[in-house]
């Protein structure tokens, strides 16, 4: 897809950009779209088990949806860069480690099953945005404690609204 946009850039001249978000999370996900923050925080408010693929050892890296909207905003108004720039936090958290602030913050009960990871599920997604913070003078600043509160509140509301 980025080769056909730069191709199609080169050939009529459209204002084109590439960004590659990396795992965005926050209020109005779909709770069943098999992201991993809205499963677990789902889960933890129903009192269901909080299912983890593989041991909990590999990582993800969350970037609040405020985070990646500034950035997304930069982008556009930046007349001499069109990407591709990584976009997300760099900050590092093993799925397991998650789990538990989840559990902690919802006050639930659910307890942690493990299931097979499959197959083809990296065991490290972490951006490198250098990039984003030389030529867009951006890197995230909202906390993924602070973020999930926001997106635990909207779940809370969305599940009690049902």
């Amino acid at each position: 897809a980025e080769t056909l946009l730069m191709d199609y850039k080169r050939e009529q001249n459209v204002d084109s950009k590439i960004v590659r978000i990396f795992n965005t999370y926050g209020p109005r996900m779909n709770a069943d779209d098999g992201r991993v923050v809205s499963n677990f925080i789902v889960q933890a408010l129903q009192g269901k088990p909080i299912t983890i693929y593989g041991d909990g050892s590999h990582t993800r890296s969350f970037c609040y949806v405020d985070d990646l909207v500034e950035v997304i905003l930069k982008m556009m108004k930046k007349d001499d860069f069109a990407g591709p720039v990584n976009i997300g936090n760099p900050g590092e958290f093993t799925v397991k480690e998650l789990a538990e602030i989840v559990l902690e913050m919802t006050n639930s009960s659910s307890e942690m099953i493990f299931e097979s990871l499959p197959q083809d599920d990296p065991t490290q997604r972490q951006p490198d945005i250098s990039l984003a913070k030389r030529e867009l003078d951006w890197e995230p600043l909202i906390p993924l404690k602070d973020g999930l509160k926001k997106t635990i509140a909207y779940f809370d509301h969305w599940l009690s609204s049902k």
